[in-house]
């Protein structure tokens, strides 16, 4: 198990890598298993567009394993992986501004050039791919470098209701959007379908845009929250984390099931496009804190092969991510864009980018500091040169 006071204190004092022996082991773990998983929703955005993303009706299910594959990605992937990067960037926010203030530097101000410099690496990452989720981390920092001083339980309460008040938002845009009869061409339905009111769209897009930041937001502060009280350094008894693994687990997946079945009963129906999302939407925290719960128990049990190789893919997390968006684009999108690719196939994608992925980040680590991403937005931060290869 992690020791908290870890977090905190360094024996270096200029900026550098946390000491092996300081490391957080189960946020490294918890990170890398959330990278990965992330990848499983993505890589149906890089091939099949948003539509299909949020539809699995709408392109990439033509056999019983891709509705299969659809399915499980709804009820046990959708948001779940997502929330736990997020609770985690939430974390890593308070520790870079913990660790900061020890060295006696600005501690604020540095953490604002540095999530600064992320914005516009997700402009760039944006460019690429409209996916992106680094420009919303980036914006919310700035949320949370303002509440920074509330103590941990209003963190972690205010973040659970911002991230739940798009519920509120999602009953209307669904009256807005029946009451009208848009067609939501660029959100539910075929990507080719003819839009019936383009004004009434293109405001139900932006409505589902501030929902999509508004959660991302709650996240990051009951992230931070959830690292002041140690949920996440491993702090609290194995019994409290085998509860929360079971109720969260649980009831989370079992209010994503009843999102898809509500999606399906309609037969994927504009008339469920947003209210379909908000079971999911409710079972995306208790789901996510049980996820992290398991990984850290898991942490916790005797280090093996792929705990240490997990953990390097976490220490990487950001050339992870870039690096699948780039593959995603590159192989789904570009070299395989006329070519008939369903959701299995999609799959396969993704397995082979896990397996490179969690051979490449261990090596590069063994050899290097920091991956090349981290390297460069560290050196960006602290506007000097960061030694690279380990001695």
């Amino acid at each position: 198990m992690a020791n908290r006071n870890a977090a905190t204190t360094s024996s270096e004092s200029s900026p550098g890598p946390v000491a092996e022996s300081t490391r957080i082991t189960s946020l490294d773990l918890v990170r890398g298993v959330a990278v990965l998983g992330i990848l499983l929703m993505n890589a149906v955005s890089f091939k099949f567009g948003l539509v299909p993303y949020l539809n699995i009706s709408a392109g990439g299910s033509e056999t019983w394993l891709d509705w299969s594959v659809g399915v499980f990605g709804e009820v046990f992937v959708d948001q779940k992986f997502m929330g736990l990067f997020s609770l985690l960037f939430g974390a890593g926010v308070m520790l870079f501004i913990e660790r900061a203030s020890a060295r006696g530097g600005r501690a604020v101000l540095l953490n604002l050039w540095r999530n600064a410099l992320l914005f516009i690496i997700g402009i760039l990452h944006y460019m690429l791919w409209d996916g992106d989720v680094l420009m919303i981390y980036a914006i919310s920092s700035l949320f949370l470098v303002a509440m920074r001083k509330l103590s941990a339980r209003a963190l972690i309460v205010i973040g659970a209701v911002i991230f739940f008040m798009p519920i509120a938002s999602d009953l209307l845009l669904q009256s807005i959007a029946n009451s009208t009869d848009a067609t939501l061409a660029g959100i539910w339905t075929h990507p080719d379908a003819e839009p019936a009111q383009e004004g009434v769209e293109a405001w139900l897009g932006l409505g589902a845009l501030l929902s999509y930041f508004m959660r991302g937001l709650g996240l990051i502060i009951m992230g931070a929250g959830l690292y002041r009280v140690g949920f996440m350094h491993g702090d609290m008894s194995a019994k409290a984390y085998r509860r929360f693994a079971i109720v969260g687990i649980g009831g989370g997946l079992a209010l994503a099931a009843l999102g898809v079945v509500l999606v399906a009963v309609n037969d994927f129906s504009n008339h469920v496009a947003f209210i379909g999302n908000i079971p999911n939407n409710l079972g995306t925290i208790p789901a996510s804190l049980g996820y992290m719960s398991l990984i850290i128990l898991w942490n916790q049990r005797q280090d093996n092969w792929l705990k240490r190789r997990l953990r390097a893919v976490g220490r990487m997390a950001l050339t992870n991510y870039l690096t699948q968006s780039a593959l995603g684009v590159l192989i789904l999108t570009v070299l395989l864009g006329d070519t008939e690719v369903n959701r299995a196939g999609a799959l396969a994608f993704v397995l082979g980018v896990w397996a490179l992925q969690l051979l490449w980040s261990e090596t590069w680590l063994v050899r290097f500091r920091f991956g090349p991403a981290e390297w460069l937005w560290r050196a960006a931060t602290y506007r000097r040169w960061q030694p690279l290869r380990r001695a």
